[in-house]
């Protein structure tokens, strides 16, 4: 049975598809078998690994009404994770399920028949905290918060625990919350430091680690179809992301990582950091990246 991730948070713009496709990615890797559910209207993890949502005659917005299995709907991205992508049509399943009985449980009902064909789930939810973000905390055991490291960017946070505590309360009683996630991080400034201690003694969550550097690398890769770990591979955001990864993963340093599976089903043995090349072929995958070497914050309890 796979483990189901939601990553979430109204405020748009914190990095959550890039997260979700990150860790995708990163899992994928590890040899964990994926799947990607692009729950956003706008459909930007669907963009972002080279599906064009204009042209899609198949969506999770079908899912979601069933009329479709989700297994019909998946499409195998070049990462090598599967992906439930979404059209713009999804801004109308939000008003057809509203006026349906068990709305919050339509997604958590559409996976049920692919969860056991996959290690892990991972759940792009919406920048709200309307219906379609509700069906994705319902149909998670776990979320992720991305936050930016700003200080307008916290704001929401509590009002997205507050949603947490309403679907436990009345969906989903085994939602956890896993840890805010610190993206868009510049280590080199007091500021971004202050932010995520402030966050972490404010709400009393955890909040994960090592932090997502800020680099133009993770506004490249959506123009090529590929997460940042295909375009930039040995860049700092990278690392992190699969660092995350062997956490979710359950590895810890050391572990042998498992033969990769390809989209064609082959294995194929996982280079060393060493040797994964860059996006230009060589051995050097990214810039430098000075920003987010380190970042210590004692764990303040889980929400």
């Amino acid at each position: 049975m796979a483990h189901v991730l939601a990553v979430a948070n109204q405020k748009g713009g914190v990095a959550k598809t890039t997260s979700v496709a990150s860790l995708g990615a990163a899992l994928t890797e590890l040899g964990r078998r994926v799947l990607l559910v692009d729950l956003d209207p706008q459909a930007c993890l669907t963009f972002s690994l080279g599906l064009d949502p204009d042209t899609l005659e198949l969506s999770v917005h079908d899912v979601l009404l069933g009329r479709l299995s989700a297994g019909i709907v998946v499409s195998t991205t070049a990462d090598g994770t599967d992906l439930l992508p979404a059209t713009i049509e999804l801004a109308g399943s939000e008003a057809v399920l509203l006026s349906r009985t068990g709305r919050e449980h339509a997604l958590r009902l559409a996976l049920a028949d692919v969860l056991d064909a996959y290690d892990v789930v991972l759940i792009d939810c919406p920048p709200s905290l309307g219906v379609l973000t509700i069906n994705g905390l319902t149909a998670a055991d776990e979320v992720i918060v991305p936050l930016q490291c700003e200080t307008l960017s916290h704001r929401g946070v509590g009002q997205l625990l507050d949603t947490v505590h309403d679907v436990r309360r009345l969906t989903n009683p085994e939602l956890r919350v896993r840890g805010v996630l610190p993206t868009m991080f510049d280590g080199r400034t007091a500021h971004s430091r202050a932010v995520i201690a402030d966050v972490a003694a404010r709400y009393h969550v955890e909040v994960l680690t090592p932090p997502i550097a800020r680099s133009v690398r993770f506004a490249e890769a959506p123009g090529t179809g590929r997460s940042i770990l295909a375009t930039a591979g040995r860049s700092k955001g990278a690392d992190a992301y699969r660092r995350h990864a062997r956490v979710i993963a359950g590895l810890a340093v050391g572990d042998e990582i498992p033969a990769r599976r390809t989209p064609r089903g082959h294995a194929t043995a996982l280079p060393s950091s060493a040797s994964r090349p860059g996006p230009d072929g060589s051995g050097s995958g990214g810039e430098p990246d000075p920003e987010g070497d380190l970042l210590v914050i004692a764990p303040q309890g889980r929400a």
